[in-house]
């Protein structure tokens, strides 16, 4: 096998490790999960199953204060049967924006409005089953003007300092991966090095 450069896409557009899809048939169609289970060849002619899911996609907002303490939720995650401590987030609706969506779920979901809203990148958190990506938004001149929560989601909203969010996530408290992603790029916006205003 000739090696190639792994960090660049191939030229002419092809990928060598590209599988091809022979069958595909949806198993399960929920409210907004699809599950589909496939029939592929893979590059060396091996003949295998793929079930993945299909998403519409989220936002994650990171909602900064101006004393620099971000607000954050707990929520009971129902596969896991337990709550957890995470940034604001939601699925992303047919035919709505990106930034639209983050300002949507910011307000719904803690009762705060953001005068400034910053892209910081998105993510793909579980690539070897869904297709799901995770755009996130940093928000700050944050006022409250109260949230109106979807029937059934129950959640509790408090703000912590970074430094204290840090601690919980070095200490293995906290687990929700979109939220540590979200510390981190918190920590590379504050530094300068990541960040584009939405």
């Amino acid at each position: 096998m000739t090696l190639r450069d792994p960090w660049s896409s191939p030229a002419d557009g092809t990928d060598p490790l590209a599988e091809e899809t022979l069958e595909s048939s949806l198993a399960f169609a929920g409210d907004f999960l699809r599950i589909y289970k496939d029939r592929v060849r893979a590059p060396d002619g091996h003949l295998a199953p793929r079930e993945y899911m299909l998403h519409p996609g989220a936002v994650m907002v990171v909602p900064l204060l101006a004393d620099g303490q971000v607000v954050l939720e707990r929520q009971y995650r129902y596969p896991l049967r337990r709550g957890f401590v995470e940034f604001p987030a939601g699925k992303i609706d047919p035919g709505e924006g990106l930034l639209t969506c983050a300002q949507r779920e910011l307000r719904e979901e803690t009762g705060y409005v953001g005068d400034t809203w910053v892209y910081l990148g998105g993510f793909h958190n579980a690539i070897g089953y869904c297709n799901e990506k995770i755009e996130v938004f940093l928000a700050r001149g944050l006022r409250q003007v109260g949230g109106q929560n979807d029937a059934g989601e129950v959640l509790e909203v408090f703000a912590a300092t970074h430094d204290e969010l840090r601690r919980r996530i070095a200490s293995g408290e906290i687990t929700d991966v979109k939220t540590l992603i979200g510390s981190y790029w918190l920590d590379e916006y504050l530094a300068g090095r990541r960040g584009v205003p939405a």
